[in-house]
């Protein structure tokens, strides 16, 4: 089983947009099985708090289900260890987990794409960033 976790600065509006869209691109491949996706945040300034609504009203306008409930986590030691892969939405993420990052774990971490993936919560184009990540995931898969 592939174990992958999306991360950006909050984990309210990039990163699990990132895993429910992989979610769901994993399974119209017939592929959930072989996956565990999760999302977490370099920070924990907004921990606890839901998806951002411009995240939610994108995923919802494509039809892309996700779990209204899931709460902003930031990443833990523990998170390092366990998943094989940690998706980081831009450079500025990358930086900060490769500080955060525990002995032997820091080769799991790489950007989704070459690009950065901007954050909407500072620009308002939750439309781009939705169509960033299509790309981007399409190609992780």
């Amino acid at each position: 089983m592939r174990k992958i976790v999306f991360v950006c600065l909050g984990n309210i509006c990039r990163s699990p947009m990132a895993e429910f869209l992989m979610k769901d691109l994993v399974r119209q491949n017939d592929q959930a099985a072989d996956f565990e996706i999760a999302s977490r945040a370099t920070s924990s300034w907004e921990h606890g708090n839901p998806i951002h609504q411009g995240s939610q009203r994108m995923m919802l306008a494509h039809g892309i289900p996700f779990d209204a409930d899931k709460t902003s986590q930031k990443i833990s030691a523990a998170d390092f260890a366990y998943f094989d892969e940690i998706i980081a939405m831009d450079q500025a993420n990358v930086d900060d987990l490769q500080e955060m990052a525990p002995a032997g774990t820091s080769h799991k971490i790489r950007k989704l794409m070459s690009q950065d993936v901007p954050d909407p919560w500072y620009s308002g184009n939750f439309a781009g960033t939705y169509d960033l990540l299509q790309v981007g995931l399409a190609d992780l898969l």
